[in-house]
This record gives C-alpha cells, structure tokens and sequence, in this order.
C-alpha cells in the first residue's frame, strides 16, 4: 500500500474530465465517462493459485476480479483472460480447469469472455480484466462517507487466514470448504441490494443512503477501512467483536497462519490506526487486530449508510442472501486517526 502510493505520486497527472474515478484514493475501479448515460468500470487483479483444485482457483480468482465493478455500483459486461502458465512443465488440462472455473462465475455474473492473453510463467497466475458499465451519475466509491453512517459488512473475515494454514499443511483442502464458498461467492447480490434499496430514490444509492462502498481483499478490513475514511475526511470505528470470521479463522491466527500482508499493512498506517485501550492494555486481542489486518480474497463489501436507511439496506442484503450483513461499526468526525478499534 505504501509503496504504490509513492510510485503513482511519481507519475504524471491525469486531468481527462472524463476520467471520473482514478487513482486518487486508491478506489476499486477506475471510471470514465462515456456520454451522459454511460460510463465505464475498468480494473484487472490476478494472483497465483490459493488452493490446490484449478477449478476453484479459477472461480476464486474470477470473483475477485468481478468484486471491484459490483463495489462501484456497476454491472460486469466483458472481460478478458489474463494467464501466466508454465505450459513446459504442467499439462494444459490444469490451464483448462482454471479457465472453465473463471467462466463459470463470469457468466454467472452476467458478463461476457472477450479472449485474453497468455505467457509462459515459472507460476501459475490468472485473473480477469473486467469493464462494467454505469450511469455516471451512480458511481459508489469509497469516499463520501457520512458522519453518522453506519458501517455494514456483507462476507466474514478470515480467508488469508485458511488459505495460508491449507499451505502450510495444517489443514485439509476438506477444512476450505466454508473459505471457498465465500471467496467464490458474488457480490452481485449486494451490489443488487444497493440498487434495490434505491429504486425508490431516482435509481441513485447516494440519494438512498449509501454512500460509500468498498470491498475488503489485499488491505484487509482495517486496511480498506482506512482508505475509506481517508477519502471521505472522516474517522472510521470499527466494532471487533462484530465482525464475522470464518469459522477457525481466530484458532488458526493463533497459530500463526496469517499472510504477511498483516504486518505491511498495519505497519503502511502506523499512528493513523489505533487500538481502544482498557485499564492500560489494548480492549482487543492482539491476534484479532492482526486478522482483521489481514489480507482478504474475494471479500465482501464495506457499505456506509445512513443510519435510517440501515434497516431497509439489512433486509435487502439478507433477501438476495449474502453471506454476511453485520453491522460493524461507525463513521465519526475526523480526528487525528483514520481507524479506530473497539471491543
């Protein structure tokens, strides 16, 4: 996170009017404006395999890349493959259960493959590179958080965590089962559910109440957290124990089995992210913190939103069956912290 960030103050500025979305705040998607009723959602995301069966890499790896356009309010209509394959050394029938996974969850999404692109790489990699389409008018990002708003989650934490104790041999592929039901899982039913709760308010999720919206993968939840109340000039609570995780997340933490990605991340927002205190120790569990650091694959959506609207949004996340639709915390004025932790 903070290496990027240097890289891209480096690079030249881009001052297109049509450019909506860029990399100012490191959003999920760029966006740029088509006409007045069009604009287009652009991003691409790739990673080597997390589990050991291609199929399920590929719709795992495929969901991912679909996530961003579902953050942004959008609607996925074509993507293009993107495959780096050691095909000297691996028979291609791996690259064809990787590539069958990907398409199943692409038309699940209601999008279309276009073609793509392979190399020959030591390491298998894959991914989608994703365009969607949106009213310009209704781009979610992850600014425009309010004070007052509530924060929901719509997938449980914890899936850095079982993919790295599956690799270190401490448990079975079996014991994924739960992990890859939510890596693989959609977030087009949330992103269904922002515009359901909206159709009454022109079509518009901000003049429903949702204002800020972004998905938890590399950064972690209090990661992304963080760049939301960055982008929206606020301070983020988040409430520990509210937050789902899958099931032996917290055990397996315990132990250890946590990506690296913990330790960047924490370490990228240093005094910008504290730790409520209680009688002079921290009131969270040290290994929480670090698993709610932890990077996410797939994750659901962090969603805020106005506190009256809060009810309407829970019942539609839980009517289009989202994995998750926890209430986890708050926005408040900002203060000299982006984040802070509570019991």
């Amino acid at each position: 996170m903070g290496a990027l960030a240097q890289v891209l103050r480096d690079l030249p500025k881009i001052t297109d009017p049509n450019l909506l979305v860029g990399t100012n705040h490191f959003d999920d998607a760029g966006v740029y404006k088509i006409d007045d009723e069009k604009a287009l959602v652009l991003t691409l995301d790739f990673f080597p395999p997390l589990v050991d069966d291609p199929y399920e890499f590929g719709r795992i790896a495929a969901a991912n890349s679909l996530s961003d356009v579902f953050a942004m309010g959008a609607r996925p209509i074509c993507v293009l493959n993107i495959v780096g394959f050691p095909d000297d050394k691996l028979p291609l029938e791996i690259l064809g259960e990787i590539l069958r996974g990907g398409a199943e969850r692409v038309t699940a999404s209601g999008a279309v493959i276009a073609g793509g692109h392979t190399v020959r790489d030591a390491e298998i990699k894959y991914g989608l590179s994703v365009t969607g389409i949106v009213h310009p008018d209704r781009v979610l990002t992850n600014g425009g958080a309010k004070v007052g708003d509530v924060l929901i989650l719509t997938k449980p934490i914890g899936s850095g965590v079982l993919t790295s104790a599956a690799k270190a041999g401490k448990i079975s592929q079996a014991d994924l089962a739960e992990a890859i039901e939510s890596m693989t899982e959609l977030n087009a039913g949330a992103a269904d559910a922002i515009r359901e709760v909206a159709v009454d308010f022109g079509d518009d999720p901000k003049a429903a109440g949702v204002h800020a919206v972004t998905d938890i993968t590399g950064f972690g939840l209090i990661g992304h957290a963080h760049e939301m109340a960055q982008a929206s000039g606020v301070t983020i609570e988040i409430e520990a124990a509210r937050v789902p995780l899958l099931e032996n997340a917290l055990a397996l933490a315990k132990e250890k089995m946590l990506t690296r990605a913990h330790k960047s991340n924490l370490e990228h927002m240093g005094d910008n992210f504290v730790v409520a205190s209680g009688g002079g120790t921290s009131a969270v569990d040290d290994v929480l913190v670090k698993v709610l650091a932890d990077a996410q694959t797939s994750g659901g959506l962090l969603i805020a939103v106005s506190p009256d609207r809060t009810d309407a949004l829970v019942a539609a996340l839980k009517s289009h069956d989202t994995p998750a639709t926890e209430r986890v915390g708050q926005v408040q004025e900002k203060s000299e912290r982006t984040v802070t932790l509570l019991p």
